[in-house]
């Protein structure tokens, strides 16, 4: 064996090693190295078993075939058992003449035990012995197969290193599994309706509801106006059913073109349309075994309707650009603040997709209908709020009570938890007053209304309170605003200058942006 043969042998394992390729191609070819470059045969790779006692066969080059029972051989057991259990090198000259071999992984014939010497290497790692090398080799002189033993120790070393890496990188991923599952199941009690704030007497039907068909697969419409917490509820869902550990994936489907809501919800083929310019999966894909949250479902137009009836019927969609038909083993969640009876009506929404989804309907009551859960609300996002900006403040002034309690929150939950955090903003001392909360609560002439019992007090209150909750949903739209109401626009800029609503102070806009658009 000449030693360029060696070094070359020995480079070649080395960089065989450091290849990101297959693990068992890995093996394979620092096996075959050492057959070709180094005159060995038979080259054996062994590890040791998880109760430490044995060692298995786990690569070879020439091998058994993969479907042999597993072969091993235990502490002191034959030439090999002997390696694991002294942790020395084995040099049989002569197989055919060692009593104690046992010829078992690779059974050879009289005639090749007769021409063959077999060396076996332990795979050290530290202290530990974790596995062994063997092969067979032409008969020669003793002081040449002491030489291909040492080679062989090199190899092993190297080989120890990259089994160390590789049971590194096993274990690192058990972690991350383990601690992706803890924080699923953390994150499942955070989103536990039992969490969820509010104790009237709609939500404890909303919370009924939730523990009734949680686990369930039944697809589930979640219908109430906007900010009301649809996506809490949806939350609540998946992590109370046995789905809890997979996908939660949502959709918000208002916000999306129809040609790009498409592509989000099942992916697309490269080249499928100008600018794919990759293949990518959809969220279908992404929520496989899970929950796919689908926000305002009203907003489908009937060309993507029918294709999520398919998914809903048969469990089955396809990727733009693509005849491939996959399986979709999803759970739906569906929400919209949309009247879809009326949208059925007027054909806008398919009628057999309406029946399909509404399997299983859970009413959001808005928050005007749930009074009694608003200073639990407001106490909760106080805290929350608090302790996010690091202020001292734990309470909330009567003053700023009342206020709340009066209100219609058309913005419902969302509002509320966006006034809290702007009164949070403005409080520098431990309790938020009446000053402190938004122009939308504080509307002028506020401080002279006291509880009046004239006609024209009341018929101007009511006036502010549908004029405000429309310029809320309008975002402060004059135009809008009076196609909501009824009336000219004219008219709605009259009683907003009358009424006292100041749009720029509300809704930060300019007096262009407030007008006709």
């Amino acid at each position: 064996m000449r030693d360029g043969c060696v070094v070359d042998a020995l480079c070649r394992i080395s960089l065989t090693l450091t290849e990101t390729i297959d693990e068992d191609e890995r093996l394979r070819i620092v096996l075959d190295a050492l057959e070709k470059a180094l005159n060995m045969e038979r080259a054996t790779l062994l590890l040791l078993s998880a109760d430490g006692n044995e060692l298995v066969y786990e690569a070879a080059h020439r091998g058994p075939q993969p479907d042999m029972p597993r072969i091993g051989y235990r502490r002191g057991e034959g030439v090999i058992g002997r390696v694991l259990e002294t942790g020395r090198p084995e040099i049989i000259p002569k197989i055919d003449e060692e009593t104690d071999f046992r010829n078992r992984i690779h059974r050879r014939s009289p005639d090749e035990t007769k021409e063959c010497a077999f060396l076996c290497v332990p795979v050290i790692l530290g202290p530990d012995i974790i596995g062994a090398l063997a092969v067979d080799m032409p008969r020669m002189a003793g002081h040449s197969l002491s030489l291909s033993a040492q080679a062989l120790r090199v190899v092993s070393s190297l080989i120890s290193y990259d089994v160390h890496m590789r049971r590194t990188a096993e274990l690192e991923r058990q972690n991350l599994e383990r601690e992706n599952l803890r924080l699923r199941q953390q994150l499942g009690d955070v989103q536990n309706p039992t969490n969820m704030v509010g104790m009237s007497d709609s939500m404890r039907t909303v919370y009924r509801r939730i523990t009734q068909v949680a686990q369930s697969d039944s697809t589930v419409v979640i219908r109430g106006e906007s900010g009301t917490g649809k996506e809490l509820v949806a939350s609540g869902i998946h992590y109370a059913s046995l789905r809890a550990n997979k996908p939660f994936v949502k959709v918000n489907c208002a916000a999306l073109s129809e040609n790009l809501l498409e592509s989000e919800l099942f992916g697309h083929e490269k080249g499928a349309f100008t600018g794919a310019m990759q293949t990518r999966i959809g969220r279908l894909e992404e929520a496989e075994g899970g929950t796919l949250f689908l926000d305002e479902i009203g907003e489908f137009s009937l060309n993507i309707q029918v294709k999520l009836l398919r998914v809903l019927q048969e469990k089955e969609f396809s990727r733009i650009g693509s005849n491939t038909v996959r399986k979709a083993n999803v759970r739906f969640i569906v929400a919209t603040n949309r009247d879809l009876e009326q949208a059925v009506s007027a054909e806008a929404f398919r009628h057999d997709l309406y029946y399909r989804i509404n399997v299983f309907p859970i009413h959001l009551p808005p928050l005007r209908e749930r009074r009694d859960d608003i200073l639990s609300l407001a106490n909760h996002f106080v805290e929350t709020y608090a302790k996010k900006m690091n202020k001292p403040i734990g309470r909330i002034s009567t003053t700023a009570i009342e206020m709340m309690m009066a209100y219609h929150w058309p913005g419902n939950v969302r509002e509320l938890e966006n006034c809290i955090e702007h009164a949070i903003l403005l409080c520098n001392g431990d309790a938020i007053q009446g000053s402190h909360l938004p122009p939308t609560l504080t509307l002028p002439g506020a401080k002279d209304e006291a509880p009046s019992g004239s006609l024209r007090a009341r018929v101007e209150r009511l006036e502010r309170d549908m004029l405000m909750d429309a310029l809320k949903r309008s975002g402060g739209n004059v135009s809008a605003t009076s196609r909501e109401l009824g009336i000219t626009t004219r008219m709605t800029r009259y009683k907003i200058e009358k009424l006292g609503i100041d749009l720029k102070g509300i809704f930060h806009r300019s007096d262009r942006s407030s007008s006709d658009n």
